[in-house]
């Protein structure tokens, strides 16, 4: 009687000669940038919650394996990207306490709680940011946190600008300025120049896949100009739209997620695309400044169903002479 034994993993299942930890670390690497120009912009603060958000996420990797009785999981690079994105995303003045709360959240709330990397229905990093901005909000308000820091650029967020004084308010900043970085924002999040060459990076060495990337940007971009034809004193420009808040970060390095995003190529183009339309959405009809970490997280829950659209398998078969 055959009594072999099937091992039984997550997908996707085809290896093309890259690990989960080369790729995180790359991924690491791309992100790298875009926290150097925040570090040159906030000091030794931004430095100091990048590092203590990495180890918090790992600590709390670690903590979960011993408690689970689980082989140490940190190696693949999975739990200190996850506290990277989370530092990139919240401003430099953010209190330890929050830091230790928002990376824990992500870890085991995030992931760990439904069995490791490869299981999590939502994007880890968006778990924890999006329970200790509603939990704190007045905490991670660029406007209030960032207001005591000399940075040689206007310290007013260009998003809360526009929610509340409207498109005139949004005249003292220039689409350049903002691209290259020079706006309040998450410590890694506010310079486009840095986010689009990282991405570039991952999708040309095959880290991520350019179809979600590019829909969410479109998304955002066409979304945004009918808001902005239907009433442009109201509402901004396409343009300011994609240059502003987490829009380039959440479409190269937090929609891209491999555990929560589509793998075939037309649910990838809706994926981004709704998640692009979502953004803008929460911006202009929202009470939230910036759409981003909801509208990935409500397009998270849709990924199953999504790639039931025109299902295709990956990789070849390999038939025995």
């Amino acid at each position: 009687m055959n009594t072999e034994k099937l091992v039984v993993s997550y997908p996707p299942h085809w290896h093309c000669g890259s690990s989960i930890s080369s790729k995180n670390y790359q991924i690491m690497l791309a992100a790298l940038p875009a926290v150097i120009v925040g570090v040159y912009h906030y000091g030794l603060d931004a430095a100091r919650v990048i590092a203590f958000s990495i180890a918090c996420a790992m600590i709390a990797e670690v903590l979960v394996n011993l408690v689970t009785k689980r082989e140490i999981s940190i190696y693949d690079g999975s739990a200190a990207l996850t506290g990277l994105l989370f530092g990139m995303l919240v401003p430099a003045s953010t209190p330890w306490w929050l830091v230790i709360v928002g990376t824990f959240l992500a870890i085991i709330v995030g992931k760990q709680v439904y069995g490791g990397i490869g299981a999590n229905p939502f994007n880890p990093t968006l778990v924890g940011f999006a329970i200790v901005l509603v939990s704190w909000k007045d905490i991670l308000d660029f406007d209030e946190a960032l207001l005591n820091y000399d940075t040689g650029f206007i310290m007013a967020y260009p998003l809360a600008s526009l929610k509340h004084f409207g498109v005139a308010a949004t005249a003292k900043y220039q689409l350049l300025d903002l691209f290259l970085g020079r706006q309040a924002g998450g410590i890694g999040a506010a310079c486009g120049l840095a986010l689009l060459l990282g991405g570039i990076y991952l999708i040309l060495r095959g880290f991520i896949r350019w179809e979600i990337s590019f829909s969410f940007i479109l998304g955002v971009l066409i979304t945004a100009l009918f808001f902005n034809i239907s009433n442009p004193e109201k509402y901004a420009s396409p343009m300011f739209h994609v240059v502003t808040g987490n829009v380039l970060l959440g479409a190269f390095f937090l929609a891209t997620d491999d555990t929560t995003s589509p793998v075939n190529f037309v649910p990838m183009l809706i994926f981004g695309a709704m998640c692009g339309f979502l953004t803008v959405l929460i911006r202009c009809v929202g009470i939230y400044y910036d759409g981003v970490v909801f509208a990935i997280l409500l397009m998270n829950i849709t990924q199953p169903l999504l790639d039931r659209i025109r299902p295709k398998a990956l990789g070849r078969v390999i038939q025995n002479a």
